[in-house]
Formats: C-alpha cells, sequence, structure tokens
C-alpha cells in the first residue's frame, strides 16, 4: 500500500493509476485467504463478502492519461458466500464498459437483495421523517433473485 503521506495513498485514483496495481496486489492474497479460511471452517454459508463501492472508473483516462473519474453507471463489485451464487457473472456493460446495458443492478437493488439474505424485508424498515419516507434502500430497489443459490 501507498505511504499516507504520498501524493495519492488511497483508492480513489484521479491522478495516481499505478497506485491500483499496488492496492491491488496488497489486497489479492488477504482476501484469497479469508475466503479459504471462511470455507475450511464451514462459516462462508452463513457469511456474506462483498467487495466493491458504490462506484466505479471510466473507462477511459483523465489528468493527461494518469488517473480515471467515478463512474456509477458501469462497474463490478463481486459476493461470495451467504447464499450467493458462486461464479455467477450477472449484467453487462457496453462495448466499453461504461455504462450498464443488460441485467442492471442499481445500488439500492443490491442493497435490496443483501438484506434478504440476511432474513430482512427492506420495504418494511421504512419510517416517515418530516414529510418523507426513509429506509436503507431509500425507499427504491428491489430482490434480484438470481443472485441466490
Amino acid at each position: 500500500m501507498a505511504k499516507k503521506n504520498s501524493a495519492n495513498p488511497a483508492w480513489d485514483q484521479h491522478s495516481n493509476l499505478p497506485q491500483h496495481a499496488r492496492h491491488a496486489f496488497a489486497v489479492d492474497k488477504p482476501i484469497a485467504g479469508l475466503l479459504t479460511d471462511l470455507e475450511r471452517r464451514g462459516l462462508l454459508e452463513d457469511t456474506i463478502v462483498w467487495w466493491g463501492g458504490e462506484f466505479g472508473r471510466t473507462p477511459y483516462a483523465q489528468n493527461n492519461g494518469t488517473g480515471r473519474d467515478h463512474n456509477p453507471g458501469g462497474f463490478t463489485i463481486w459476493l461470495a458466500g451467504g447464499g450467493t451464487k458462486p461464479g455467477l457473472a450477472y449484467g453487462a456493460t457496453d462495448e466499453f464498459g461504461f455504462a450498464a446495458v443488460h441485467q442492471k443492478v442499481h445500488m439500492h437493488d443490491l442493497h435490496a437483495s443483501l438484506l434478504h439474505l440476511l432474513g430482512l424485508d427492506h420495504q418494511r424498515l421504512t419510517f416517515r421523517h418530516a414529510g418523507r419516507d426513509f429506509r436503507l434502500t431509500d425507499v427504491k430497489g428491489r430482490v434480484v433473485d438470481d443472485l441466490f443459490v
């Protein structure tokens, strides 16, 4: 991982794209170890592991080719364990990797689906405050059953 006092120590690489390779290398083996350990102990079936964030990266460079901007329109996350289908690739982007075009899953849908796996109906978590309904999925979201075993 990059040093804390470096020019760009975080995963948020707008100007230091080579940092992505360093970050990926630093987490690759530990993630594999976590999944292997959970599976060996029989805990993976009861544990949901989510790797990703709330947005992806543009397929084109910015800052003279040194970084990539945020892209909430088409990106990848992965899930393991907890009732998710192993080895499933769900959805697709356009030919540039810029926008989701097939089997779109909005972040609200993912949240609703994860809550479902945890045994919670996201719609029952609705509460009213200051004249507006709220819930963890922002009063949106659908459960994507195709993600489950």
